[in-house]
């Protein structure tokens, strides 16, 4: 693993960058200005940006909400979403009903599902965003409900399959933490965000078009800061991965950096990166 890259040190080895949000260029509260402007500096040499977001919402609205943070236009050049991905999936499903498990500000991912919405005793299938109320509830409120749709045999389809992310110098559920619980209650999930295949194939995809014409995957740069997200899905794709530890890993530096300490973490869950730091900068 090499320590300490720099976006600069790197750029020439690669045509194209899929990039995470949450943990690499926003904290969960605000944008962070260093990994916005290697991603700035890294396309004005003519590299590719594809951001690659485990979040809810679909690719547009994602962009729409970072650019009303502050993010300039200049950043990246195109979007994929676990709410895209997902999108797509539950179109499959329609009308279900589906029982709708998450919070209302995440509804525009529903529309032109075609889907329809029940209470748990008449739904087909769970359609997870998150918690309903992610600021206070943990996945252990969600015992009895799980429970139930378990002995009623429902699959879950998982809008973000991240565990938690950071927000602000702390870290929220996710519906991916919901999955979990529901898996080792016995329940089925279903998912198409990261590391899962549907969402790298919407990313490839946007880089076939943008370039006119497919990049081969080794000169593809992943960049995340989930272990059993941006990591293994680089791994199970073939791309490079650069791991930011400063992300939903940052407190168990306890405020120093430490690359041996950042590989030995991931090689206990069997993932590896190519490049480590502990944030994204040019």
């Amino acid at each position: 693993m090499t320590q300490f890259p720099r976006l600069s040190d790197l750029a020439a080895d690669y045509d194209a960058i899929l990039c995470d949000v949450w943990g690499v260029i926003r904290d969960g509260s605000d944008l962070l200005p260093e990994a916005l402007d290697a991603l700035r500096q890294y396309r004005a040499q003519g590299g590719v940006v594809v951001l690659v977001s485990n979040s809810p919402r679909r690719a547009a609205s994602l962009e729409t909400f970072l650019h009303q943070m502050g993010a300039g236009e200049d950043v990246w050049d195109a979007a994929v979403s676990s709410g895209e991905a997902t999108h797509a999936l539950l179109k499959t499903r329609a009308p279900g009903p589906a029982f709708k498990l998450g919070p209302d500000t995440d509804d525009a991912l529903y529309r032109d599902t075609g889907l329809e919405f029940a209470k748990l005793e008449d739904a087909a299938f769970i359609s997870c965003t998150g918690l309903f109320d992610w600021s206070k509830e943990t996945p252990e409120d969600y015992t009895d409900l799980l429970t139930e749709a378990k002995l009623r045999r429902l699959d879950m389809i998982c809008a973000n399959p991240d565990i938690v992310v950071q927000f602000g110098d702390g870290l929220r559920y996710c519906a991916g933490a919901l999955a979990a619980k529901y898996e080792a209650l016995g329940g089925r999930v279903i998912m198409a965000g990261k590391p899962h295949p549907p969402i790298y194939d919407l990313a490839y995809r946007e880089i076939e078009r943008l370039r006119g014409e497919a990049v081969d995957k080794a000169r593809i740069l992943a960049i995340g800061d989930g272990p059993i997200t941006d990591i293994k899905g680089a791994q199970a794709e073939g791309v490079d991965a650069l791991f930011i530890a400063g992300g939903i890993l940052a407190e168990q530096f306890g405020g120093a950096f430490d690359a041996d300490k950042a590989a030995a973490l991931l090689k206990e869950d069997g993932h590896d990166a190519r490049y480590c730091a502990p944030k994204l900068v040019w």
